[in-house]
Order: C-alpha cells, then sequence, then structure tokens
C-alpha cells in the first residue's frame, strides 16, 4: 500500500534531493533514515534551483552588457558549480565505460575508475558545446529562464521512472544504495517534470515529451544491453541527456 507523504515528509524529501543533487549551502537536516529512493520524486525541484540560480547569472550578465555567448557560458558555469558536476561525472564514466569495455563486467570495472578517458572526455566536450551553443541562441533573460527550468526539471523528472523499470546493475553503490522505486513515486516525479515544460509552451512541451520519451527508451535499451541494469552513473547520463533533448527543442520553440 502506497503511503502518500505528509506535508512534513514531502519538505524532508525536497531537502534530502536539494542536499544530494546540488551544492547548495543548506543547513544539516535530520532525514530519519528516509532513503533517496522514497524521495525521488522532488528531484526536479532540485533541478529547478539550479535552473533559477543559472537564469538570475544569465539575467545580470546580459544586464552588465555581455553578449548572449558569454553570458550562456556563465549560465552554464554557475549550474556546473550548483550541481557539483555530478550528472557530467556520470556521463564521462558511461561513456568511458560502454565505449572502453568488452565484456559486462569491465565496463562496470571502467565506470568504478575515477579517472576519464578519451570516451569520456569527448562525451563532456560535446555535452557542453551543445547546452552553451543552444543556450547562445536565446534573445532575453525570459526565454533562458524558461528553458532552463523545462530542461534541468523535466529531465530530472525521468530519474524515479528509470530506476524503477531498469534493475541495479550492480549490488553495491549509489543506485543500489538508494533503495527500490515505486511506481507511485516514479509517477510524481514524471509529472513535476512534464508541468515544467509547460514553460515551452503546449506545442513546445509536446515535442519535449515526445523527444524525452524517445531518448529515455532508447538510453534503457542501451543500458540493459551494455550492463543489464542502471547504476549512478546512468541515471546522471540520462539527465544530460534528457537536458540537451530540452534545450535543443527550446532553442527552436523560443528563439
Amino acid at each position: 500500500m502506497t503511503v502518500v507523504p505528509s506535508p512534513r515528509q514531502a519538505l524532508d524529501d525536497i531537502a534530502l534531493c536539494l542536499v544530494f543533487f546540488t551544492r547548495l549551502p543548506l543547513p544539516v537536516f535530520d532525514f530519519r533514515d528516509r532513503r533517496l529512493a522514497s524521495a525521488i520524486w522532488a528531484a526536479p525541484i532540485a533541478g529547478l534551483a539550479a535552473a533559477l540560480i543559472g537564469a538570475v547569472v544569465y539575467a545580470i550578465g546580459t544586464r552588465l552588457g555581455l553578449p548572449g555567448g558569454p553570458a550562456a557560458a556563465l549560465t552554464l558555469a554557475a549550474t556546473l558549480l550548483i550541481t557539483g558536476c555530478i550528472h557530467e561525472d556520470g556521463l564521462s564514466d558511461v561513456a568511458d565505460g560502454f565505449g572502453g569495455g568488452k565484456t559486462r563486467e569491465k565496463k562496470l570495472e571502467i565506470m568504478r575508475d575515477s579517472r576519464i578517458g578519451a570516451y569520456g572526455a569527448c562525451a563532456l566536450g560535446l555535452t557542453l558545446l551543445i547546452r552553451w551553443s543552444a543556450l547562445s541562441e536565446f534573445a532575453s533573460p525570459a526565454q533562458v529562464l524558461a528553458a532552463l527550468i523545462a530542461a534541468h526539471a523535466a529531465s530530472r523528472g525521468l530519474f524515479g521512472a528509470f530506476m524503477h523499470l531498469l534493475p541495479a546493475a550492480r549490488s553495491d553503490g549509489l543506485s543500489a544504495d538508494a533503495g527500490m522505486v515505486s511506481a507511485e513515486t516514479a509517477i510524481a516525479g514524471a509529472v513535476l517534470g512534464a508541468v515544467a515544460l509547460l514553460t515551452l509552451g503546449l506545442g513546445g512541451a509536446v515535442a519535449a515529451l515526445i523527444l524525452l520519451g524517445l531518448v529515455f527508451a532508447a538510453f534503457r535499451v542501451l543500458c540493459l544491453s551494455q550492463i543489464g541494469g542502471q547504476t549512478g552513473d546512468t541515471v546522471g547520463a540520462l539527465q544530460q541527456l534528457g537536458e540537451i533533448a530540452v534545450l535543443l527543442v527550446a532553442s527552436v520553440c523560443l528563439s
């Protein structure tokens, strides 16, 4: 039986996701053994926090006379600092593991290695380039705000469904320690992420939702074929792919 979180528990879940997915200077919380799997529905709210800070940086930059390109670069840098590059780290590890490993065990071993290889470096370079180029196309801070909210919240709204639908690829690590995500928790996170897409307008939201669905399905098949499930790194890589997908749609719909 599913237990609806109380208001206090909902606030704890939001705080837990903010602590886990951002580097914001938050006070020390007592989560009373609340696990990330139960709180993952609130991941889009952590994305919203990163989006708002990035949008403020863009607005300040343009207010001071910066053109779109440098302002977009500073915006991207701000979101990287706020999140501690947690998802970029996952993307680079997945690229190295999937690209360099010959067996499932070797892929997982490479993904756990803190060193970065050629595949990981190229993946990081591409994601930064694509996101920067999309952000630099917007003509106003309002457009950047709308795009960032949609991209950061919706991409994190995929976490719960991904962790629910795929088994943990290893018995230890961040994903395994997080616990099992229920269907209700996965749906709640997905709904929050989908609502955030409305900042792109109805047509843009539908287009982004379709593209996110395709990215989700393709990456799910890839993870199952490569390592037989999901890890914390694959969840981070999914966020990066989702963020790129939404930003590309936003660059068409808003600019």
